[in-house]
Formats: C-alpha cells, structure tokens, sequence
C-alpha cells in the first residue's frame, strides 16, 4: 500500500511542519534537513507519537491520522522502527527481542520464536539467539534491532539515524547490509538521516526540508547534481551561487560575477565542486575565465584532500592536495587568487 501524508504539526515557539509525502510499496525515501528542521518532528507524527494540527496520514484507504475525526494510535498502526540507539531490551536474548514486536501484535510464542529465529539468521546472527544486547557489538546490536522491526512485516518502516552510533568501519559494512535488506522489503520505508552519504546509498528518493517545509526533492543523483539551498550544496560537497544570467556571464546575488559555458538568461544557479578550485599566489594572465582575489579562512583535513575555505567575492571552497598546501604555504589570512574554468560550472534555472 503507498503512504499518504500531509503533515501538519504546530509546535511551541512558532515551529509548524508542513510536509506533504508519498512513499510507494517498495521504495525508501530519505529525509534530511539540518537540526531543528522537523525531521524528528515527522518521524513522531508518522509513529503515531505525536497527533497531526492539520492534514491527513495514512496508508491508500487506511487513515491513521485526519484531525480532529480520526487517530489510529502508536500500537494499532503498521509500523517497524530502528531507533539510533537501538532500545534493545537489555534483559532478553536477541531472539526474545526479535519477538518480542510479533508477540505484542498477538503472535504466538512458538510462531513468534520461529520467525524471530529466520530473520536472526537473515541478518547474519544466526548463532547469537541466546546473546544479550550488552553481549553484542554496535553492528550487531543494529541487526537485531532491524531484525526486530521487519519481522512484523510493517507497511511502514521508519529508521531514525539507524546507522549514527556506529563506528565509521562498521557502518561501512553496515550500511551495504541494511541496502540489501530494504531492497527486499516490500513495504514502505523513511529514512530520517543527517548523513547524506547513508541517504545517496540507501534511498531512491531524496526529500530535504529546512525550518519545517519541503526546499528540495527527488532522486539522489539529481538532487546532488543540482542542489537548490546552501544546507543542499553543503550536504552534496558543491559550491552554490544564485545569480541573473545575460549569455555566459551571471551576475551573482551576494556580488561578483561568473562567466558559464553554455548562454543562459534570467535567475540560475551556477554550481561546482571545490576539486574544481585552482589557488593561485597572484593573478593569472591567460588563464581559466574565472579568476578573482580571495583570503584563507579555515584550513581543514578533508578525506584525502586540504578542504580551504576562502573568503571574496565571491567566497569559495577549494579542495586542494597537501602538496598544494607546502608550496603556497596556506595560512589564515593570506591573500590568493582562486580560479575555476567556465566548463567546470554547472548552470540550471533558480526555482
């Protein structure tokens, strides 16, 4: 069955969320936004924990929420959840915690210990139905938990950072797990996630929401190649500029200017990666169109790159290699001259 929701949630000091969301049978949808966004506040709606102000919810014909006639409460609706910290209960092997969804919707124990046994073993915990969570690792603990959620066989799946407390080796492996997983959950699935490299994995929908409304949606691959927010441009790691276009020059809002490959006219956004930034310790004569006069900022560690943060007009992020870093011998403060090539800019309409 897909799932409706217009959410509506007033919340104290004059918070609303106002989300409108479709998941169909199959597919998983991601849902990022910085802190205070209402990501948390969407989740609690969706689990029943919190009653909408306005709107609906539910799934196909199936409402759950439609104030002030209809409320399905927590227990009575389809639901899995993944909580970032797992809540495992600390005094039952992981296969009474697998059960223990099956045994509160009613399910016998000996179906219930059956079914918790296949899923233990689906997930590669086959020989731990007798472990206490305090007995398993972070990884393995987030197998029970998902274990736990999708034995239900719930319409609705929800996944709250499910991958947050885990170590940056084990989500790696983790991560490649819980996407076989979906993959073969016929059912509807939200991620509420921060981390946009678990949402460009996981999900086959992208929505972002900033101060509780909706800024961009879509497919991960699109989202990413044409971010429409600052909070966007960071989450995918570009450089974002709002501007007019006259040919293949834009003006830019914050001022400055750009030169574009291709023509364009009236609003755009002009985007490129910091990979894309040459650093230079003077002017360039003859060089890349692009070129104008910038200070270091910040200097950081960035993967296996030097990520420089550089103020002018206009301000830019530089990715730059430590053999960079020596020769120009970057410091805060110093004045430089930033770069980037017309064919390195990516030019789409400002909706």
């Amino acid at each position: 069955m897909t799932l409706h929701a217009d959410l509506v949630v007033a919340r104290g000091a004059g918070f609303r969320l106002t989300l409108d969301l479709t998941i169909e049978p199959g597919q998983v949808v991601a849902l990022l936004g910085p802190n205070g966004a209402g990501k948390t506040t969407a989740l609690r709606a969706l689990a029943g924990l919190l009653p909408l102000t306005g709107g609906h919810l539910g799934l196909d014909d199936e409402p759950w929420d439609q104030p002030p006639a209809v409320f399905v409460p927590t227990e009575r609706r389809p639901i899995g959840v993944v909580f970032q910290d797992y809540l495992l209960f600390n005094h039952m092997s992981a296969l009474e915690n697998v059960a223990f969804g099956l045994r509160a919707r009613g399910t016998d124990r000996a179906t219930a210990r059956a079914t918790a046994r296949r899923w233990l073993a689906k997930v590669g915990l086959g020989d731990h139905t007798h472990t206490r969570p305090r007995a398993l690792s972070g990884g393995q603990a987030q197998r029970v938990a998902l274990a736990r959620a999708l034995a239900t066989d719930p319409g609705l799946l929800l996944l709250d950072e499910p991958l947050a407390a885990l170590d940056a080796g084990t989500r790696v492996h983790i991560r490649a797990e819980l996407d076989r997983h979906l993959a073969d959950n016929p059912g509807n699935t939200l991620l509420d996630t921060h981390d946009p490299l678990d949402a460009m994995v996981l999900a086959d929908h992208l929505v972002i929401i900033e101060n509780g409304a909706v800024v961009q949606q879509g497919p991960p691959a699109r989202v990413a190649r044409q971010p429409r927010t600052d909070y966007v441009a960071q989450l995918v790691g570009l450089n974002l500029y709002r501007g007019t276009a006259a040919d293949t020059v834009v003006a830019l809002a914050g001022g400055g200017r750009l030169v574009i490959a291709e023509p364009a006219a009236g609003p755009v956004h002009v985007a490129f990666p910091p990979t894309a930034v040459g650093l230079h310790s003077s002017s360039l004569a003859g060089g890349p169109r692009n070129s104008w006069p910038v200070t270091v900022v910040h200097i950081e560690q960035h993967a296996h790159t030097v990520r420089v943060h550089l103020d002018g007009t206009p301000p830019v992020l530089a990715d730059v290699t430590p053999a960079t870093v020596a020769e120009l011998h970057l410091a805060p403060g110093q004045p430089l001259w930033a770069s980037v090539k017309a064919t390195e800019t990516t030019t789409y309409p400002a909706g």
